[in-house]
């Protein structure tokens, strides 16, 4: 670890004890080495009266330095002192009101230093030694508070972008659930609709059309097989360790879905117009997720007898319109139904827009979603 580390690790009451006790074995040194056996207890009263301060340097640094001067002042007031300057206490306190006083109590400390020591020095030499001091410690002491100002805005920004970065992935957490529940409902959904309208069918299948009966029963089988791949490709999403994973549906698998929804009483027609282009891979996955949910509740709530599914291919967007001819909007797609907030929800992801009412055109239903192309990852 960096000596500067090191010292910014101990805690600053320690630090000042013992910066006070360097710099008054440093002053108290002349004093008690000097082989003159009259020396005046004046001078170590000054030393002690200049140094013991240190100790409240950071809580009140501009008062700190005020009474250190005002005793290094006293202490040519006797001749037997050692000849010593007795400037160390006053530097570190200059540098101390310049690193934590604000700025006009730092300004007028620096001031009084100066006027003080060239009015009260009697050598001019030494004067202007001391002017210089002042100042340097000033200027040091300001240069450490700008490092530690910094030091503490980059800390406040790295701690910041810290923060950041986990609301996002809460967020993208939260994205995904959204995300996994939308398909778990369009697959549940549409698989159990399915399955319970082709279960009723069946006894009626059975005694007017015996030979549609197994065609009835083997679209059960085939609704429940394909719901669970697509829960088990969308449960392996939440494994860790989870190999190479089977893609989601697409647009391409739309012709299929159409099949598996028709059955004797819903006719389901599928029309492409226009050129179609490679989507991106949100995009095509929404197609097909909002087109089954579209079909989905026409089968749970519409009583229709024909659906029609028509794809818009245009220069900048995908126009996806579901029609059916069923009792309207009095029970097609609730507007406040999962069914088509997860429709929205998967438009407006893909920055599209989707919309739900009845026809114009005569009864039934229809959902129209536009997606923007883009190009293909």
């Amino acid at each position: 670890m960096p000596l500067f580390d090191r010292l910014r690790a101990i805690p600053a009451l320690q630090l000042d004890v013992a910066l006070t006790a360097l710099v008054l074995v440093v002053q108290l040194w002349p004093l008690l080495s000097s082989a003159r056996e009259s020396l005046s207890w004046w001078g170590y009263a000054v030393v002690l009266a200049a140094t013991v301060p240190l100790m409240w340097r950071r809580r009140a640094p501009v008062v700190t330095l005020i009474v250190i001067l005002g005793a290094v002042a006293l202490y040519d007031l006797s001749d037997r002192v050692a000849a010593q300057p007795v400037w160390y206490g006053a530097l570190v306190a200059m540098y101390s009101a310049a690193a934590y006083a604000s700025r006009w109590p730092r300004v007028i400390a620096l001031a009084m230093a100066t006027v003080g020591g060239l009015a009260f020095t009697g050598s001019s030499d030494t004067a202007v030694r001391g002017v210089v001091l002042f100042v340097a410690a000033y200027a040091v002491g300001r240069a450490a508070a700008v490092s530690r100002s910094h030091a503490a805005a980059l800390e406040e920004r790295a701690a910041q972008l810290q923060r950041e970065r986990r609301i996002e992935a809460e967020r993208a957490v939260e994205r995904e659930r959204a995300r996994i529940a939308r398909d778990m409902h369009d697959i549940l959904a549409h698989a159990v609709s399915l399955m319970v309208v082709q279960a009723e069918a069946g006894p009626v299948v059975v005694r007017s059309d015996p030979d549609r009966a197994e065609a009835t029963f083997d679209a059960i089988a085939a609704s429940g097989r394909d719901a669970m791949t697509q829960l088990r490709r969308l449960l392996g999403v939440l494994k860790e360790g989870e190999g190479q994973r089977a893609p989601q549906p697409t647009i391409a698998d739309l012709p299929g879905l159409t099949d598996q929804v028709a059955n004797p009483g819903l006719a389901v027609n599928y029309v492409v117009t226009g050129t179609p282009v490679p989507l991106p891979g949100d995009v095509d996955v929404a197609a097909y997720r909002v087109t089954q949910e579209a079909l989905t509740n026409i089968v749970k709530h519409s009583g229709a007898t024909r659906a029609d599914i028509r794809l818009d291919w245009r220069d900048d967007e995908l126009m996806i319109h579901i029609t059916d001819d069923g009792k309207g909007a009095s029970r097609a797609l609730p507007r406040g139904g999962n069914g088509l907030i997860g429709i929205r929800e998967r438009a407006a992801a893909c920055h599209g827009t989707a919309s739900a009412g009845p026809r114009s055109d005569g009864p039934g239903f229809e959902v129209v979603v536009r997606l923007p192309l883009g190009v293909a990852a």
